[in-house]
């Protein structure tokens, strides 16, 4: 409600002297016979208020302005007036903004004719539009920043962004206001363009220290009634010395440009210098209260000051452009320069012809000077540019006749002779004087030349395909179809490949194309491990002159083949002389891992997809293997009946279309300790049969029982001379003792005298001194092999009451000692490598998962 009051207020206090200008002005123009009528009317009207009484200035009765035909026509303009066929008046078809329509000029008509149809007549009107307080002044941005240096002295200037009012005159921008500060007060300035810039005048000196930023209020009023006002908020920030301000080379800078200038043009570049140095010298340019046309035309370099344009100019929306750049430096410190465009008319509007009424048949005898038809011409441009010449062949029987406003009759010049030609293809030929001159022929037959503006049109805006690896040279890939809606020349369409690198080889070394037919073929064969994808860009391109043309995008892609076999990572050929041999101890229960087999494929997706089974082994249910993780594990508790060392063939195996599959061998040791298994690794080979594996059992148990031989005769020389000892103690007590004892059962090695009598003894030895042990079993009198249960007992080695206990006359040892000093010394020789296993096995850390190997 308030803004529609607003809006009729000033109707109503509209002036006598406006009133009597205003009647005064219809009355002269309203006399018949004037071609050329004026009204005017206040903006924002409601729908179908009075302009103007048009049955009155044309001489008619309302009611024949419907039996003559009259009516509005106008040229490509939205209908913003209408006639009242009731009152044969002229009002209003809808709201009209002046702003809208005239922007800010400062006078605003609106052009359009009347036709009366009976009479072939064409009357102009002319209809001022008046402007009314309805806008409010308005800023770009309600919050302003700006930045002042605390040494600024007083009567600095700081320019601010103006504020901007649609309407015209006293309605329009009158002022502006500052809320009060200790620090700065407000100037206004009328610039070259009319329009009033306010700055802010520094009164004091500034203090950083004590308040860096100020807080300002400026208001911007226009002069209608009642005033409208808007308000903006100024953010003034002090900043520390900066004492040298940019400098422009020209305080104004003109350039004038063609309005067919491509897009990107650079038009100028403005310079500006500053003294200072670092941040405060480093300059940055940037437009100040543009409006949105000159963003959406211009584009600054912040950094070079270069303007250029961003979209196309059109003399015809606006002959120039005035816009103000500042250059402003770290420290806040600015300048700036007013800077106009000018465009430059060009000759880049064919003239229009536009038919308003048309007779479709015609008598013969019609006489002379019968209008056949009402047409208007046009031409967007300017100057000598806009300046129309319109003519029709001599040789027929027409002629143009001018109206108003660039109406035209076309008129009879003599009676028609229907059996004489019987129609006529009259073309109308409208020429402009600009150089070089545009003209249009306009034909009351039509007819449509076609001219190339549809460029090819592909039916997909990407296209994708794969193709599998290994492909042969030269095999069709995909074909593409562009489709052109021209004829002619115009559509025949060929088509190519864009020439841009890749891969440091320009795509068609990759992939050639059939100009005709679009069908895209393999220059090479691919290989997916090198080459997984390949982009294309296709263009299409018809024969028209200029010829136009389209691309799209062609993503290839390569497709996997199953053409590489799985690589076995681990286990790997030793390369130091080592066995690599896989360690199981004989307590491992099922499921205990052993080992692990790592491989890989360089195909991917199914191809490399890998599976893991035992093709052979020594033992087939002792151990088994992952499908899928290639771990080496054991299938069921190990026996002493099961070899020491065992063979395995893994197979790996992808999921290929053929599969492809690598194999390992595996060599495992099986034993109840490390000592024992490193004891036989040397002597033990990879058994292939059933036969090999126990024979190597028979040769460990040989070397074991030979050990404790050695071991046993060695106590036995150990318990003989405590023995010998302990006699000899005996003797000093008591020396007959002994006498009874017949000599042949004594036997002498070395000076020691043993007593004649066969011992069984078992022997357990371990590496480790500490727990290897002497079990000796009751003695055998009857110099035979000891039964199981005796060997079963331990005694000491020889007790006093064992010495004088009656024994049967034993048989004499089977060797003397130097057969076995022989014996020990071979035996010794034999376990010599002992006190290398004796140290334990080698672990080699570089393995994968760890590994035992042995010397």
């Amino acid at each position: 409600m308030k803004e529609e009051k607003t809006r009729t207020d000033p109707l109503r206090r509209w002036s006598c002297s406006y009133k009597l200008k205003f009647f005064l002005l219809l009355g002269m123009l309203s006399a018949p016979g004037n071609a050329q009528m004026h009204y005017s009317v206040w903006e924002e009207l409601d729908k179908g208020s009075f302009v103007g009484n048009i049955s009155k200035d044309l001489g008619l009765e309302p009611r024949e302005l419907t039996e003559r035909g009259v009516r509005i026509v106008s040229r490509g303009r939205s209908q913003l007036f209408s006639l009242n066929p009731r009152s044969g008046s002229l009002v209003t078809a809808g709201r009209i903004d002046r702003e809208e329509l005239c922007a800010q000029s400062k006078r605003c008509a609106v052009n359009f004719n009347i036709l009366v149809e009976n009479k072939m007549k064409i009357y102009g009107v002319e209809v001022e539009i008046l402007d009314i307080n309805d806008n409010f002044p308005r800023f770009r941005d309600e919050e302003l920043r700006v930045k002042v240096n605390e040494n600024a002295a007083p009567g600095t200037r700081l320019v601010l962004p103006f504020a901007r009012d649609a309407d015209v005159g006293v309605n329009s921008l009158q002022s502006y206001q500052l809320s009060p500060n200790l620090h700065f007060s407000l100037d206004v300035k009328r610039g070259s363009d009319g329009q009033k810039h306010p700055e802010l005048v520094l009164e004091q000196t500034l203090d950083r220290e004590k308040e860096s930023t100020h807080d300002l209020v400026l208001t911007a009023l226009d002069g209608g009634d009642p005033v409208h006002a808007s308000a903006a908020h100024i953010s003034v920030t002090v900043l520390d010395a900066n004492d040298n301000t940019p400098l422009f080379t020209q305080t104004e800078y003109r350039v004038s440009v063609p309005e067919n200038a491509p897009v990107g043009t650079r038009l100028l570049t403005l310079t500006a210098t500053d003294a200072d140095e670092g941040i405060n010298g480093k300059l940055t340019y940037y437009f100040r209260n543009e409006e949105d046309k000159i963003s959406e035309t211009f584009q600054l370099d912040s950094n070079l000051g270069e303007i250029s344009t961003i979209q196309s100019l059109d003399y015809e929306e606006s002959e120039f452009y005035l816009m103000e750049v500042v250059a402003q430096d770290g420290g806040a410190l600015l300048a700036n320069a007013k800077v106009l465009v000018t465009v430059q008319d060009v000759n880049d509007n064919a003239p229009e012809v536009t038919l308003t009424s048309l007779t479709n048949s015609i008598s013969e005898d019609c006489p002379s000077g019968t209008i056949i038809a009402i047409f208007s011409v046009h031409d967007g441009d300017s100057g000598e540019n806009g300046e129309i010449l319109c003519s029709i062949p001599r040789n027929l029987p027409f002629k143009l006749e001018k109206l108003v406003d660039n109406y035209y009759h076309l008129l009879t010049t003599r009676a028609l002779d229907r059996e004489e030609t019987p129609d006529y293809n009259i073309t109308v030929t409208v020429i402009d004087h600009g150089t070089p001159p545009l003209s249009t022929e306009n034909h009351i037959s039509l007819k449509v030349a076609d001219i190339n503006d549809n460029p090819p049109a592909f039916s997909h805006p990407s296209y994708s395909t794969s193709i599998p690896e290994n492909n042969p040279k030269g095999i069709s890939i995909f074909s593409v179809t562009a489709y052109d809606i021209d004829s002619g020349d115009n559509a025949q369409v060929t088509y190519s490949l864009a020439e841009y690198p890749f891969q440091e080889a320009p795509a068609p070394s990759y992939v050639s194309i059939n100009s005709e037919t679009g069908i895209l073929y393999a220059l090479q064969s691919f290989d997916y491990e090198q080459l997984r994808d390949l982009q294309l860009l296709v263009t299409a391109k018809d024969s028209g002159n200029p010829p136009l043309s389209s691309s799209v995008s062609l993503s290839l892609f390569v497709l996997d083949q199953n053409d590489n076999i799985p690589e076995i990572l681990y286990p790997t050929i030793p390369t130091d002389g080592s066995t690599g041999v896989e360690l199981a101890p004989r307590f491992a229960e099922p499921g205990y891992l052993v080992t692990k087999v790592v491989a890989v494929d360089r195909d991917s997706g199914q191809n490399a997809w890998l599976s893991y089974c035992l093709l052979k082994a020594s033992d087939s249910g002792l151990f088994s293997i992952g499908l899928h993780t290639g771990e080496v594990r054991t299938a069921r508790a190990l026996l002493d009946r099961d070899a020491l060392k065992q063979s395995l063939v893994v197979a790996v195996q992808d999921h290929g279309q053929p599969p492809l599959s690598a194999t390992v061998t595996l060599t495992v040791a099986v034993a109840d300790s490390i000592p024992d298994i490193l004891t036989n690794l040397g002597s033990i080979d990879t058994p292939e049969e059933p036969q090999n594996s126990d024979l190597t059992l028979y040769l460990v148990v040989a070397v074991a029982v030979v050990s404790c031989v050695f071991l046993g005769f060695v106590t036995l020389l150990l318990a003989l001379r405590l023995r010998r000892w302990h006699i000899s103690q005996l003797f000093q007590t008591s020396t007959g003792r002994v006498a009874s004892i017949p000599t042949s059962h004594f036997v002498g090695m070395d000076g020691v005298q043993a007593f004649l009598q066969t011992y069984s003894h078992e022997v357990s030895l371990t590496t480790d001194s500490q727990k290897s042990h002497l079990i000796f079993p009751q003695p055998n009198y009857a110099d035979r092999l000891i039964s199981e249960e005796s060997c079963e007992k331990n005694e000491p080695l020889l007790t006093p009451d064992k010495i004088h206990a009656p024994k049967e006359e034993p048989r004499a040892i089977q060797f003397g000692a130097e057969e076995m000093t022989q014996q020990l010394r071979a035996l010794a020789t034999h376990l010599g490598p002992l006190e290398e296993y004796s140290r334990g096995p080698r672990f080699d850390s570089e393995h994968p998962y760890g590994s035992y190997s042995h010397p």
